[in-house]
């Protein structure tokens, strides 16, 4: 076991190199710019030089191809007389001299075909009977006709029918390939030294613009050790005022951060709000839950109790009287959980059915629902002779009419007047609810529209429900794109609901009605 151990190959040390490696020496900010404005320009140049080539080379390709028109007809007349007294390609080409790179090639059947070319000395080479089949064999492709024959080269070739004769002229092109190689070795070294005058600027450049950040990095290092995951956080840091001047570009990034710090130390204090918000809602959650959940328990428990001890008449009347109070208690904790569950939905953007919508006759019913459920309350309804319609869900902003009304009857003592009226102003469709009662008391005006939050000291209310109206009809409205707010002082006191006046649904809302 021991020896086994100890000629155990250690090979963490080469396993952990390129981390190591990486850690040790990582690619600075300045390094990075350096690299990638070399980078880019290398690619922009590239494309240019292979983009002028490309031309360039289409260019000398379009001439040779005229080139080779001119020289094919030419060669062609002086080659049939030729070609009748049976003389080969190569005794054509010696008995009639072309210019240097030109090719022919001779098939007169009986005949075995036959081909030369002119070298750059004037000397005529016969094309050997391999040579002849891959020039065959490239006059048998599409497009432009351009041949490799070993040891002779590559040609553009055009091929000429003179009667039961074949004949195939072919220019070189060596000279196009010459002068597009010239072409890219100078741009290649232009390139070169270019880069490297661009890497030695960028590198000073970089270097002294990039001296200022440091004290940003410095401020955000020393923020970075800050505890802000709990508690009520402030972050005294800043980027110092000089380093921070938004003339420049460094100084716009200390001012962007030092902003960017301000929106964080808020955020922070919101999160405290939030934290504590939550704590509250989840407690009035429990609490409202509680008292159904117990109220359920007790009265199964005398119901079990009854059912158990006795079988006579009031006992079952005890059971069935328990029985009906436990599904009043489940109704109004299913109420809760359904309001709760709405809330969810609305914070997602759901449950809306979007269709044309007449507010003036949604306010209409709304009232006249209110009267039987108030009849101690003086009702009224103040809406135009014109139709107010607008994009939105009937339903659920009939819930917001039919929330605010019940808020009214609810918090207000009897012979309160209650005027729901209907307007149009600025764009918008206004639904407004208004009383003269006692109004709302200013403590609590500012979380009236919070979950679970109530009114009950202001409007000396006796009983009511779990406090989520207002915070639905809030969610409603706002999920509509619109606003509701309340103006309250003694004797008058206002809901206001404000709705964009459009016709169509939001765009991309895809639950629009069709």
């Amino acid at each position: 076991m021991t020896t086994a151990a100890a000629h155990t190959p250690d090979t963490s040390t080469d396993a952990e190199t390129p981390a190591s490696a990486s850690a040790r020496h990582p690619w600075t900010l300045q390094r990075r710019l350096i690299v990638t404005v070399v980078a880019i320009t290398s690619l922009i140049m590239v494309l240019v030089a292979v983009t002028t080539s490309a031309l360039l080379g289409t260019v000398l390709e379009d001439r040779l191809t005229d080139q080779l028109k001119n020289v094919s007809e030419r060669t062609a007349a002086m080659a049939r007389p030729l070609i009748a007294t049976g003389l080969s390609a190569e005794e054509i080409l010696t008995e009639q001299p072309q210019p240097a790179g030109t090719l022919l090639a001779v098939e007169s059947p009986p005949e075995a075909p036959t081909a030369a070319v002119t070298e750059a000395d004037g000397t005529v080479t016969a094309l050997n009977d391999d040579q002849i089949t891959q020039l065959a064999a490239g006059l048998q492709q599409e497009g432009p006709l351009v041949v490799s024959i070993d040891d002779v080269g590559t040609y553009r070739v055009q091929g000429i029918t003179s009667g039961p004769s074949i004949i195939v002229v072919g220019l070189s092109r060596d000279e196009v390939a010459q002068t597009i190689g010239r072409m890219l070795t100078t741009i290649g070294l232009l390139t070169l030294g270019g880069l490297i005058l661009l890497a030695a600027a960028s590198a000073w450049t970089i270097r002294a613009g990039l001296a200022p950040l440091r004290a940003v990095a410095d401020t955000a290092e020393r923020v970075s050790r800050l505890p802000l995951d709990h508690g009520d956080v402030s972050i005294p840091e800043r980027v110092p005022d000089r380093e921070a001047d938004p003339r420049t570009e460094i100084g716009r990034v200390g001012a962007a951060l030092n902003t960017l710090l301000d929106h964080v130390g808020s955020s922070l204090s919101a999160r405290q709000r939030n934290e504590e918000r939550m704590r509250r809602f989840v407690a009035d959650a429990s609490h409202e839950l509680r008292t159904p959940l117990a109220s359920i328990r007790g009265y199964s428990e005398l119901s079990l109790r009854a059912l158990g001890t006795s079988h006579r008449p009031e006992t079952i009347d005890t059971a069935e009287s328990s029985l009906e109070r436990i599904q009043a208690q489940s109704l109004r904790m299913t109420t809760l959980v359904e309001d709760l569950l709405l809330l969810a939905r609305l914070d997602e953007g759901q449950e809306l059915v979007y269709g044309a919508v007449d507010l003036s006759r949604l306010a209409i019913e709304a009232v006249g629902d209110a009267r039987p459920a108030g009849p101690d309350h003086v009702w009224q309804i103040d809406v135009g002779e014109e139709p107010v319609v607008l994009a939105g869900d009937a339903g659920r902003l009939h819930q917001v009419a039919a929330n605010l009304l019940a808020n009214a009857r609810t918090h207000t003592p009897a012979g309160t007047t209650v005027t729901v009226s209907v307007a149009t102003e600025n764009g918008d469709a206004i639904l407004r609810v208004h009383d003269d009662g006692p109004g709302v008391d200013p403590g609590v005006a500012d979380e009236i529209f919070e979950r679970f939050s109530r009114a009950d000291r202001s409007r000396a209310r006796q009983t009511g429900g779990t406090g989520l109206g207002l915070s639905i009809a809030q969610a409603i409205v706002e999920t509509h794109g619109g606003t509701i707010s309340v103006q309250s002082t003694p004797g008058d006191t206002t809901f206001e609901v404000r709705l964009p006046l459009r016709s169509t649904a939001p765009v991309g809302d895809e639950r629009a009605a069709q």
